[in-house]
């Protein structure tokens, strides 16, 4: 995730250049990760509405840091963009309420869970990864110890994502998209067993907006108040 951004950083409007794509590549690494363990954390945790207020205050957060990162206005959709508003924390935080409206303990029938899910794609739809990540992580959770078709899954919604991106945004970011599958053998190590250390959650929780104040900061001071993004 840092190495995405610092590439973001050195080389603004993603250039086709080796150098940058490299970096890049290894940024895919990033998103994949943290749609597995937000599946993980909507199967183990114990308390729901934490769990989800929890994200929410960090997307709340990481909105701001991401927009100063990037060089990107606080209020979405003033400057005529619709993609790349906020960060992926928003779609994280949006998904969780996703996995509860279709596998969560509620009286909604069929046709109400996949229309608030079409709701709630569109909420997400301006985010970094936009509803294409809420649709990986339900379909990462509808498959659930079985990674094989988790990553077939997650290729299949990439795919379209990539696509889009291909002939909308900017061919090689599209491209660069389907290395996610470099994921799979970091994934296979998981062992399902909780980790050790418990103030990590925190650690990862305060690093993600961190580290965008940071670059943000190394951004002024390298170019001026200009945007970083295509």
């Amino acid at each position: 995730m840092t190495i995405d951004h610092i590439a973001d950083l050195l080389y603004p409007g993603m250039p086709s250049n080796i150098i940058p794509n490299i970096l890049h590549i290894i940024g895919r690494l990033t998103a994949p990760i943290m749609f597995f363990f937000i599946c993980e954390g909507f199967y183990y945790t114990k308390n729901l509405k934490k769990y989800i207020t929890r994200l929410f205050l960090f997307a709340f957060v990481s909105h701001f840091a991401y927009c100063f990162a990037f060089g990107i206005n606080y209020i979405p959709f003033s400057t005529g963009e619709i993609f790349n508003q906020t960060s992926i924390m928003w779609t994280l935080a949006w998904s969780v309420i996703a996995l509860y409206i279709v596998y969560g303990k509620n009286n909604l029938k069929e046709w109400q869970k996949w229309l608030l899910v079409i709701l709630i794609d569109l909420i997400t739809f301006s985010a970094d990864w936009s509803c294409i990540g809420v649709m990986i992580i339900l379909n990462m959770y509808s498959n659930r110890g079985n990674l094989n078709k988790q990553i077939k899954g997650m290729m299949f919604w990439t795919f379209i994502y990539a696509l889009v991106s291909f002939l909308f945004v900017n061919k090689v970011y599209g491209i660069i998209q389907l290395f996610v599958i470099l994921v799979y053998p970091l994934l296979k190590r998981y062992n399902d067993e909780k980790g050790k250390v418990k103030c990590l959650k925190w650690f990862f929780y305060i690093y993600y907006p961190l580290h965008l104040i940071i670059i943000g900061i190394l951004r002024v001071l390298m170019y001026g108040n200009i945007p970083l993004l295509f």
